[in-house]
C-alpha cells in the first residue's frame, strides 16, 4: 500500500531535481550549443539529458551538417559560443579533418555533429533514447 505522503514526497523531488538541472551550469551550456548549432541551420537538433543513465556526461546533443563544410560551421559556431556565453572551451574535438562527424567534447555536455549518412548509420538517439528527449524550443526562439 502507497502512503500519499511518499507519493507527494517523491513529486516534490522530481519537481526539485528537474529544476536543479534546468538551472545548472550544464544546463546553460546545453542550450547555448543547441542555439549555437540551430544558428547555423543544423538539422533535426535533439537534446538528450543523460545524467540518469550515464556518466559520461550530462547531456548530448546530436545535430545534422548536410555537408562538411556546414559540419565544421556549426562546431566554429557551437564553440564561438559556449566560449562568449559560458566561458568553456572543449576539452577534446574528435574528426575536425575527417568532416562527417565531429565530436566536441565539454565534459558534462557532448555535442555529435554528422552528415546524414553517419547519422543514420550510427542512430545514435536509439542507442541513448532512454535519456530524457528536451524540448528546447523556447529558448531557442529567444524566450528564456
Amino acid at each position: 500500500m502507497t502512503d500519499s505522503s511518499s507519493i507527494q514526497s517523491t513529486s516534490a523531488l522530481t519537481r526539485e531535481t528537474a529544476q536543479t538541472a534546468t538551472n545548472s551550469e550544464s544546463y546553460r551550456l546545453a542550450v547555448a550549443i543547441a542555439r549555437a548549432a540551430d544558428d547555423r541551420k543544423g538539422g533535426d537538433l535533439i537534446v538528450l539529458r543523460v545524467s540518469e543513465v550515464s556518466y559520461l556526461a550530462d547531456y548530448f546533443i546530436i545535430v545534422t551538417g548536410y555537408s562538411r563544410v556546414q559540419v565544421r560551421a556549426i562546431s566554429d559556431s557551437i564553440a564561438h559560443q559556449a566560449e562568449q556565453e559560458c566561458q568553456r572551451v572543449p576539452r577534446r574535438v574528435e574528426g575536425q579533418y575527417h568532416g562527417s562527424w565531429l565530436v566536441q567534447d565539454y565534459g558534462d555536455v557532448i555535442v555529435h555533429i554528422l552528415m546524414p549518412t553517419e547519422r543514420e548509420y550510427y542512430n545514435l538517439e536509439a542507442f541513448w533514447g532512454h535519456g530524457e528527449r528536451l524540448d528546447l524550443s523556447a529558448e531557442l526562439n529567444g524566450k528564456p
